[in-house]
């Protein structure tokens, strides 16, 4: 189980230390945007309204997603992510839920038997019954340790909505259209030594004409 939590934990953090970079990528990209218009232009207030208005959008989102995990993505209309956040974190909850069962359980019948308490010994779980008094004690030991993981689980995914709702809060003002295209594709080429087949990188600018790199 831990070794499942860690790869879920693992793979969400790449995720969301991707987004990030294409986050900052972004910024840096409209940033330079917005100070060649303001150099061309000579308005000054404009880059001042422009980063007011992504920090108010990117706040509102992350504060919402820290009230209610959901809400950001709401806030930002990605609809489509809420199966996904509530999905992730009912993983950490179920599993919390069921440790909790069984450490209830475990300990109540450790109790039992240390104390010796004969008149509580039916009312121990029937697949506990026949545990000795040490597996009883492991087995709550570790169902307690599980239910730590669970919350520290959650919390991490939980913070982990956050942050996705504070870069999808960031991007909803910037315009993703890229001023270059990349087109990978086979054609036949006899720009090489050797005849035949080669793959072609074709690059380009908008307005501008393309470079192409054949290997």
């Amino acid at each position: 189980m831990y070794l499942k939590i860690s790869l879920l934990f693992t793979f969400l953090f790449l995720g969301t230390f991707e987004r990030q970079c294409y986050a900052q990528a972004k910024t840096t990209k409209t940033d330079t945007l917005i100070q060649k218009k303001i150099k061309d232009t000579g308005n000054t207030k404009l880059i001042a309204d422009t980063v007011k208005k992504v920090r108010s959008i990117a706040s509102k989102a992350a504060l919402r997603s820290a009230i209610l995990p959901g809400l950001g993505q709401i806030y930002n209309k990605k609809y489509w992510k809420l199966p996904l956040v509530y999905g992730a974190l009912a993983f950490p909850i179920s599993t919390f839920n069921y440790n909790r069962t069984w450490y209830r359980k475990t300990r109540f019948a450790y109790a039992t038997r240390i104390n010796k308490d004969t008149a509580n010994f039916l009312s121990i779980d029937a697949e506990l019954q026949p545990l000795s008094s040490s597996s009883l004690k492991l087995y709550r030991n570790e169902f307690r340790k599980n239910m730590d993981f669970s919350v520290i689980g959650l919390l991490l995914l939980w913070g982990l909505n956050v942050v996705d709702a504070t870069v999808d809060g960031h991007l909803r003002t910037f315009d993703i259209n890229d001023d270059l295209s990349l087109k990978v594709k086979p054609v036949i080429s006899n720009n090489l030594s050797t005849g035949g087949i080669s793959l072609t990188l074709n690059v380009k600018k908008k307005e501008t004409t393309p470079k192409t790199i054949s290997f």
